[in-house]
């Protein structure tokens, strides 16, 4: 595996683009770090994001993770492009040949996505720390290291959608129509969405309920918005007369789908590559 994986970080590496986004990615990453220093002047009233509690034990999990989910754009970039450099530059067909097997060059291709997920993922629980250690007015363990579920939701969003990509790569074949594939793909989640919604089902709960599935919607249910959970807004809220029962916790079925569909696009992958003549 040590090999296989090896393989793939050198192909990165020497692709300049591919490392410029790389290093881009997790640059933008620390960037949740400035949201500290901002300061918002409202009228006579001046508003600091840390002051409403953001950076708070155990509520920073949840506001960095869903901060963080929407970079993965970036890396999603580098793997779709990584298996369209294969086909464009004939190294798929040349690793084939220097004895590498189809299972073991798609193996190699999501160990990169393993590792991707993995180190972001200890990326932003490091800075997580940092921020809440600095801003956070608990810091008692017990509540430091609650919610770290966040972390594993954040994972699998990245390890589900960065296998989706890794397929779309394979299937497409080329970066640009790849790319483009993926966003025509969330528009026909959401083309799907309202037709069950205002045509066939009639009924917001059962929709949401069938949409779940949806490999897409399925990734973006893992962390919901964590905005309308801060004690001012909920305070606000209560104030003008709604009540907020929002579930916020990550919904343990919704991993079981996402890792379901991660297995499917990955034995996808697999088939395409076995009955593709390359």
């Amino acid at each position: 595996m040590k090999r296989l994986l090896a393989i793939e970080l050198q192909k990165i590496w020497k692709n300049k683009a591919s490392r410029i986004l790389t290093i881009t990615y997790f640059v933008l990453l620390s960037t949740i770090a400035l949201v500290s220093a901002m300061k918002f002047n409202i009228g006579f009233f001046a508003l600091k994001p840390a002051e409403m509690g953001i950076f708070n034990f155990p509520y920073i999990w949840h506001f960095t993770t869903y901060v963080a989910v929407w970079y993965k754009m970036f890396l999603a970039i580098i793997i779709v492009s990584m298996m369209a450099n294969e086909y464009t530059y004939g190294t798929l067909k040349q690793n084939l040949i220097d004895g590498l097997s189809k299972k073991e060059f798609l193996l190699s291709k999501f160990l990169t996505v393993i590792l991707f997920a993995l180190t972001s993922t200890l990326f932003v629980f490091i800075m997580t720390l940092i921020l809440g250690f600095c801003f956070s007015s608990y810091t008692e363990l017990n509540i430091v290291f609650t919610d770290l579920e966040y972390l594993i939701a954040y994972f699998i969003d990245l390890v589900g959608f960065f296998s989706f990509c890794l397929f779309v790569g394979i299937l497409v074949k080329r970066s640009a129509f790849a790319l483009g594939f993926l966003l025509i793909w969330f528009f026909i989640e959401g083309a799907l969405n309202g037709i069950l919604r205002f045509f066939v089902f009639k009924d917001p709960a059962l929709t949401d309920k069938v949409i779940a599935f949806f490999p897409l919607e399925s990734i973006s249910n893992l962390i919901v918005e964590p905005w309308t959970r801060l004690s001012l807004v909920k305070t606000m809220g209560t104030q003008i007369g709604i009540e907020n029962t929002k579930d916020y916790g990550v919904p343990w079925f919704g991993i079981l789908i996402v890792l379901a569909w991660t297995i499917i696009f990955m034995l996808l992958s697999y088939k395409l590559l076995k009955k593709r003549d390359l």
